[in-house]
This record gives structure tokens, sequence and C-alpha cells, in this order.
């Protein structure tokens, strides 16, 4: 059974959105909350994302509406490395931490500020350990930086039970279609 949910999936420069108040991100929160709902009605209690701004972000703030009808569930932050997001700009080290607000659990998988990529390595490998799913906003034929998600996610698919479902841009054009 899920108990575990890892949600990840574009940043929002992927996708070209730049702006708080572009229209596709209603799009993209509308699939996001129809695939969490489902989730924590087949027995979801926790869901994690890594702190990202894009799909990980709209994410928190989906479940904090959520939280509405299942009060129960929980969220979790785990942040590669300590200090994550400091040399963002200022603008953007705000949103990070309402995001921290938003969470039930905050934590870093390495206690020790970025040094190499061994920690993002590490991390990944740590996500994938403690969930037994993964919904991602991605699209095989448009990749992003969540292809290395995807790819460490089918690899451990071939030694594990570990489901992966994926909102692609077929299913964001038709949620677009239907408002």
């Amino acid at each position: 059974m899920v108990t575990n949910l890892l949600v990840s999936g574009y940043r929002s420069f992927e996708l070209g959105i730049f702006k708080e108040d572009d229209p596709k991100i209603a799009v993209i929160k509308k699939c996001l909350k129809e695939e969490i709902r489902l989730y924590i009605e087949e027995g979801v209690k926790w869901i994690l994302t890594t702190g990202q701004f894009g799909v990980e972000q709209w994410t928190m703030e989906v479940v904090d509406e959520l939280k509405q009808e299942y009060p129960d569930i929980k969220q979790g932050l785990i942040f590669p490395f300590l200090e994550f997001g400091s040399n963002w700009n200022e603008q953007n080290q705000g949103k990070l931490a309402k995001l921290k607000t938003l969470a039930d659990f905050v934590e870093s998988v390495s206690h020790q500020p970025y040094k190499d990529p061994s920690q993002l390595k590490n991390h990944q490998s740590f996500l994938l350990e403690h969930t037994q799913a993964a919904l991602l906003v991605y699209d095989t034929e448009s990749e992003g930086k969540t292809k290395w998600l995807y790819k460490a996610i089918l690899a451990k698919q071939e030694s594990s039970d570990y489901e992966c479902r994926l909102i692609d841009f077929d299913q964001l054009q038709n949620t677009a279609m239907e408002e």
C-alpha cells in the first residue's frame, strides 16, 4: 500500500511560467489536486516534495487546500542539503519561507551546505527509499530536470514495486479545454 507519495515535475521556467497569475498554474493545480485526492483516498498519509519552484511549490499549495477535506494528510519538505535556497534572490527566499510554513515536516538529507553533486544523488535515493509511489508532472517527449528523477524511478521499478503516475501535456491540455 502507498502511504508516502513523492510529487515532483517541471520547474516553472521550464514551462514558460514567470508570473504568479499565469493561467497555466490553475490547470496544473487542478490536475495535481485530482491525482493527489485519488492517492489520499487510496491511503496516502504523507506527500513529499523537495522545495523546487514550479510543480513542487504548487503541490504544497494544493495539499494545503486538501487539508480542509483531509485534515490528517501531512506534507514533508525534504531538501537535498543544508541552507537549500540560501543563494536565491530575496523574493524566492520569501516564497521558500512560506512553503516551509505549509509543511508538517522540514528536513535536509545532508546536514552540510552544498559541496558536490553526490548530495543530490543521495537526496534522490533517500526520497525513493522513503516513498512507495511518485506523481510527476512530466512528459517523456519534453525533457527537463525531472528526467533524472524519472530515470531513477524506472531503474527502481526494475527491482521493486514502485508506482509512478505521470501528468503529461495531453492531460494538461485536456484539463485546460474543460476549463
